[in-house]
């Protein structure tokens, strides 16, 4: 009988060009928000931005594309299939979100200093990229060990207050643009609806958005653009030698460690998604090369982790197989490396994008809940509320800041002196405003400003303790409880302080006793239920994990 021909994979092959529009249309939306996020909430100046943090962007993203298109090619010749798909891969969103707003506005607000604020960024990236590395082999028992429900619900809190709400809001602010390419979204995404001609539908969206904006005189979005150049990547390694030797690190540790584990655990869910579509990848070396994607990001001057991304079935469905993924990686090295994005950023609003990013907010958001078990929802719930209270935090602060600096500039104008416009008051926090917010109001703000510190932390254990009781296993509980009043103790949670332009972590022995003590009571408690009380056992019910 003659011997069947073993099939090989190619590099490229027709429905690559499909796959590669999708990965690529999501990648530039990355880059977007990134791009508003730094020169419009960070401040970052066009050098800092287009010559530091997108070359080094550039060089993690097109370092692993080209891993993870080398890796299916090397799966696909040893089990001869053609039909395998490479892992997409591309910024995390919710590290950049977190980042942004958790890290790198606070040093902002309190310094002024855009290069701090930064470096800042540096360390919480180079920081998340060990932990992913390092923590490749510990995968498996952190999912084991930690529920979906405490690793889920501070990202959906993180995603329906600082991604959807702001976007929310805009959509608003421009009805014309925003409801438009929203229903264009929900069509395609939440409607199943494909567009004649394989047309990607955020393509389809972004350019109605577009045009919209151009027609309605809201783009372009300045007068100028920084005009196209060549940006070479360079190394920034005195810059992180400088931030690792200051006490970010340790500052930002309650934000680095929930980062790192919840990217860890995710990409390990996202290679199931891939072993359930047929492209089982191996499962160490697949995170470890997400880890040193993330670090050789922030070796380069990016403070943005990259990931292994969701949604492998559908770029496989599309018929994408490896080509999709390198040329990916060299777009969007080739948009980054020679300044085009500033030319893009002119030209295409956020607003025409913005949909796509509320999007995928939402779905953040609804993920919690949809694969959680239902029992659990209370514990979504329950870890989604500390985000929520740091996004108060973040307004109350933000209302005080702009009421302190118009009160400034109006009494400077009475005076006849130069208005301080651009500049952040410092007696926002250490004169009579200050004292009011730190003695507490009717907003009950210490204890925002407590959940505002280590609140990745706060989610992940409240979401984890309400799961373990649930569940009936009061001595897990018990130990979540305890975490809670051992990073209470040393100021890793609920630790806070004025520093003069902004609440910081406070880092220190005894650094919120109150919290401890509460933590330690209510682990007690726990602890002694099963003794002096019965439970009952819960209802049958059909339910999806």
């Amino acid at each position: 009988m003659p011997q069947s021909s073993v099939k090989s994979p190619k590099w490229f092959v027709r429905g690559d060009l499909d796959g590669f529009f999708g990965l690529a249309l999501d990648n530039l939306i990355q880059l977007l928000l990134i791009d508003a996020l730094c020169r419009f909430v960070l401040g970052f100046p066009d050098e800092l931005l287009y010559g530091r943090i997108l070359p080094g962007a550039a060089i993690s993203i097109l370092v692993g594309n080209l891993f993870y298109s080398w890796q299916a090619m090397k799966q696909g010749r040893a089990q001869g299939r053609d039909d395998i798909c490479a892992l997409p891969y591309g910024i995390n969103t919710p590290s950049v979100v977190a980042y942004v707003f958790l890290v790198m506005l606070p040093v902002k607000i309190a310094t002024g200093d855009a290069n701090l604020a930064w470096q800042a960024g540096l360390v919480a990236c180079l920081g998340s990229g060990a932990i992913e590395l390092c923590g490749a082999p510990l995968a498996d028992w952190v999912r084991r060990n930690v529920p979906r429900a405490a690793l889920l619900s501070a990202l959906a809190g993180i995603a329906l207050t600082l991604i959807s709400m702001e976007f929310l809001f805009r959509t608003f602010a421009s009805p014309v643009v925003g409801l438009s390419t929203l229903a264009v979204v929900c069509l395609v995404y939440f409607g199943r609806l494909r567009f004649k001609g394989g047309i990607p539908g955020g393509l389809v969206a972004v350019i109605i958005g577009t045009a919209l904006a151009w027609i309605l005189g809201q783009a372009p979005t300045s007068a100028s653009f920084t005009p196209p150049s060549m940006y070479l990547p360079i190394p920034v390694i005195g810059d992180l030698a400088a931030a690792l030797s200051s006490d970010h690190l340790t500052t930002y540790l309650s934000v680095i460690i929930p980062m790192g584990l919840f990217n860890l655990v995710g990409s390990l869910q996202n290679l199931d998604s891939a072993a359930a579509a047929g492209d089982d990848f191996p499962t160490t070396p697949s995170l470890a090369a997400n880890g040193v994607g993330t670090m050789v990001a922030a070796l380069f001057g990016s403070c943005f982790p990259t990931t292994i991304y969701i949604g492998h079935p559908g770029w496989k469905a599309l018929g994408a197989r490896i080509g999709y993924s390198w040329l990916d990686g060299i777009f969007m090295a080739a948009i980054c490396l020679t300044g085009c994005l500033s030319v893009v950023a002119w030209a295409v609003p956020i607003e025409a994008g913005m949909a796509i990013v509320l999007w995928i907010g939402i779905v953040m958001g609804a993920q919690a809940f949809q694969a959680t078990p239902r029992r659990h929802a209370p514990a979504v719930v329950v870890g989604m509320l500390p985000v929520f209270a740091a996004w108060g935090a973040l307004l109350v602060k933000t209302s005080a800041r702009q009421t302190a600096s118009l009160a400034e500039n109006l009494s400077a104008i009475k005076l006849g002196e130069a208005s301080p416009i651009n500049g952040l008051p410092q007696s926002i926090f250490t004169g009579q405003l200050g004292t009011t917010l730190d003695t507490g109001t009717n907003l009950f703000t210490q204890g925002m400003f407590a959940l505002e510190q280590g609140v990745l932390f706060t989610s992940m254990i409240l979401a984890g303790m309400v799961v373990a009781i649930i569940e009936g296993q009061f001595r897990r509980a018990a130990a979540w409880l305890s975490a809670g009043s051992i990073l209470s103790a040393i100021g890793l949670m609920h630790g806070w302080v004025w520093t003069g332009g902004d609440t910081a972590l406070h880092i220190a022995p005894g650094a919120n006793p109150d919290a401890a003590l509460g933590y330690a009571v209510a682990a007690v408690l726990c602890f002694v239920a099963p003794w002096v009380a019965t439970r009952d056992e819960p209802e049958e019910s059909n339910e999806t994990g």
